[in-house]
C-alpha cells in the first residue's frame, strides 16, 4: 500500500483534515521563500496535536545542519526532507530520523547522481522547474522511473492530483505519494475535499494495483 504524504500544511485546521482523511504524513515546509512556509514554532504547535502514527515530515532548502537539528528536535519530526544541493555526507549526518533526499527530475540523467546516497530512507522525484524547490505542480516523467523504484523506496511528487494519482501509482509503483498543490484552494491553504478525494484515489489504485513497494 503505497504511503500518503499532504505537503505544505500551514495550519491546525488542515492538518486535522489530512488527519481525518486518513494521510500517512504531513510535510512541513522550513524554506523561508516558499509561499507554503511556515515558521518553526507555528509548526511545533501544530505537530504537538498530530497523532503519533502520522509522520510529521519537515521541507529543508540548504539549510544549516545545526538548524535543521533544531528544529528536527522541537517539532518531533520523524522525516527530515530535503529538497536542496545536499551532499550524501549531509544527509548521512542526522541520526534517528529517516532522510528523503528530493531530485527535481527533468529526465534520466538527472537520476544517475543517486547512487551516491544509497543508504538514506527514500528518494523523492519531483518534477524539475528552474526556479522552485517543489510545490511547483510539475509533474515527473513517470515512464523513466521503473529503475529507481527498484533501487531506493521511491516517492513520487510533482504535479499529483485526485484525477492523475491512481494512474501514477499504476505506473510508478511508489513507495508512497506527495502532494501539494494539486489539493490547494490556494497556496498554503489546503482543499479539504480534494485532500479526501486524493487520499482515497491513492488507497484504491493501491489495493487494486496490489502496491506493496517499499520499507516503513
Amino acid at each position: 500500500m503505497a504511503r500518503i504524504k499532504i505537503c505544505g500544511i500551514t495550519c491546525l485546521e488542515d492538518a486535522e483534515a489530512a488527519v481525518e482523511a486518513g494521510a500517512d504524513a504531513l510535510g512541513f515546509v522550513f524554506y523561508p521563500r516558499s509561499p507554503r512556509y511556515v515558521p518553526p514554532a507555528e509548526a511545533m504547535e501544530i505537530c504537538k496535536r498530530v497523532p503519533p502514527f502520522v509522520w510529521k515530515v519537515g521541507v529543508f532548502v540548504n539549510m544549516d545542519w545545526k538548524v535543521v537539528d533544531m528544529i528536527r528536535k522541537g517539532c518531533g519530526l520523524d522525516v527530515l526532507q530535503l529538497h536542496g544541493d545536499e551532499s550524501p555526507e549531509y544527509c548521512r549526518s542526522f541520526s534517528n530520523v529517516r532522510i528523503f533526499k528530493a531530485c527535481r527530475m527533468r529526465n534520466a540523467s538527472d537520476l544517475e547522481p543517486l547512487d551516491a546516497y544509497s543508504g538514506i530512507h527514500a528518494i523523492l522525484v519531483d518534477g524539475y522547474h528552474p526556479d522552485l524547490w517543489g510545490g511547483s505542480g510539475v509533474q515527473a516523467p513517470w515512464q523513466q522511473l521503473e529503475g529507481l523504484s527498484k533501487r531506493f523506496n521511491l516517492v513520487l511528487a510533482g504535479g499529483l492530483t485526485p484525477e492523475n494519482v491512481g494512474k501514477a501509482i499504476q505506473c510508478v509503483r511508489p513507495y508512497a505519494v506527495d502532494v501539494s498543490s494539486g489539493v490547494e484552494e490556494k497556496p498554503g491553504k489546503k482543499d479539504h475535499v480534494r485532500m479526501a478525494q486524493f487520499i482515497q484515489a491513492a488507497r484504491e489504485a493501491s489495493m487494486k494495483n496490489g502496491n506493496g513497494n517499499g520499507r516503513i
